[in-house]
């Protein structure tokens, strides 16, 4: 029976990937337990099961004390020297004390407690394994689609991905192999609850450290990644070796390298960017395929304004704003397009604004020059100072209705033949 179940444990090693040592931790710990159910629950034992032939021996352990309280875990100096002279206070003595039969609730007991210790073994294991690939690609081959939720079998797990981390458009059947990236691992009452995703911008970035070895080996850097998964993609890389086209190692001879990455996302459309610490130039290479006129940083913020010609105005902009929003999540400004007309029509709109402003600064010049000179000679009381009342008033006014016989013209004289001529031509 021993040989038996040291076999069945190198079984259960092999099948569920679980050390041999744990399975025999496991068993003498359920062997603990069931002793100490069946003849003595305050009694220190300890379990030892042979790797080599299985046999298990059951051992009660007291400790020296030159005082004994507590007769079951501890054993008195003088008693402990008659059995050995050489025992020291804090010595443990063991005493083979192994049943002939444990019996059937025995059994049982250790049964439960092997089970339990193998299930919580295998969680660890498992925990471990998916923990450590953290950001990073697993595989696996679907075995279940349920409520829009898709069931992976990892070998020893099931995965779930989940409506949210599915790429729009994309069809799953059981059967099929799929590949996922490992956002996080969660330890739970029902064991580990592994969280993969095919949305994540991660998993772009990991399919192209899959398929580009320069990636791989630190030669190419990747700088950063906007995605919206099943549609469009950037990913801006960077090599410090000046002799490495960064963009070209990516793309592959004849863009068979990007050409696996897209078709592993069904289709979705990647733009490959070069970074460039200069934010100037990493802006206008972000909006790619858009041609740029200039990039304007504007000061105060983390923003800029790009000028691009107006044909090219849609395309910078992209399908409902799909382009320039890539462009600024994968550079982190704020980016503000307009084209080339608009900026005209913006600067003519400052210019006449301008001209207006100045208009009404050279009136406001003429009535700070003027007006106070008017005021004071000829509108004494407008300017606050009382008018002077006249020296003399007259008692009565001159007859405006009396008639004038003679009107007296100071200035003007006219003479016949003056050199006038006031004959009508008909």
């Amino acid at each position: 029976m021993n040989t038996e179940l040291l076999e069945a444990l190198k079984d259960l090693e092999k099948e569920r990937g679980i050390e041999f040592e744990v399975l025999v931790d496991a068993i003498e710990a359920a062997l603990i337990s069931a002793y100490k159910k069946n003849f003595g629950a305050s009694q220190n034992v300890r379990v030892f099961i042979d790797p080599d032939t299985g046999e298990f021996k059951v051992f009660t352990r007291k400790t020296v004390v030159e005082e004994v309280t507590d007769p079951k875990v501890e054993i008195s100096l003088e008693e402990a020297r008659e059995i050995r002279p050489d025992y020291e206070p804090e010595d443990v003595i063991e005493d083979e004390v192994t049943p002939k039969n444990f019996g059937r609730i025995a059994a049982q007991t250790a049964k439960q407690v092997v089970v339990q210790r193998i299930r919580e073994a295998e969680r660890d294991m498992i925990f471990d394994k998916y923990y450590n690939q953290k950001g990073d690609i697993i595989a696996g081959i679907i075995h279940r689609c349920e409520n829009r939720s898709v069931y992976i079998d990892m070998g020893n797990t099931e995965v779930c991905l989940g409506p949210g981390e599915q790429m729009p458009g994309e069809n799953y059947s059981p059967g099929m192999r799929v590949k996922a990236y490992v956002i996080d691992v969660k330890k739970t009452t029902k064991g580990p609850q592994i969280q993969v995703s095919r949305t994540h911008p991660g998993f772009l970035e990991r399919l192209f450290e899959l398929e580009v070895p320069e990636i791989q080996d630190g030669t190419i850097e990747v700088k950063s990644v906007a995605r919206e998964a099943g549609y469009r993609s950037k990913i801006a890389v960077w090599s410090e070796n000046d002799n490495v086209d960064a963009l070209g190692a990516c793309v592959g001879p004849k863009g068979t390298r990007v050409q696996a990455i897209v078709n592993e996302l069904r289709g979705e459309k990647i733009d490959i960017i070069k970074w460039n610490e200069e934010p100037t130039e990493f802006i206008a290479s972000a909006l790619s395929p858009a041609k740029v006129v200039s990039v304007e940083i504007l000061d105060g913020e983390k923003g800029a304004q790009v000028i691009v010609p107006d044909y090219q105005l849609s395309l910078a902009i992209g399908k409902e704003g799909q382009n320039a929003r890539l462009a600024a999540k994968l550079t982190g400004w704020k980016i503000d397009i307009k084209s080339e007309s608009q900026i005209n029509q913006l600067m003519e709109a400052v210019r006449e604004s301008n001209q207006q402003r100045g208009e009404w600064l050279d009136e406001e010049e003429w009535d700070e020059d003027y007006a106070g000179e008017y005021d004071d000679e000829q509108f004494g009381e407008m300017s606050g100072e009382p008018m002077e009342e006249p020296e003399e008033t007259p008692e009565e006014w001159p007859d405006q209705e009396e008639p004038v016989d003679e009107m007296e013209s100071p200035g003007l004289e006219l003479e016949p033949d003056a050199g006038l001529d006031i004959t009508e031509e008909v």
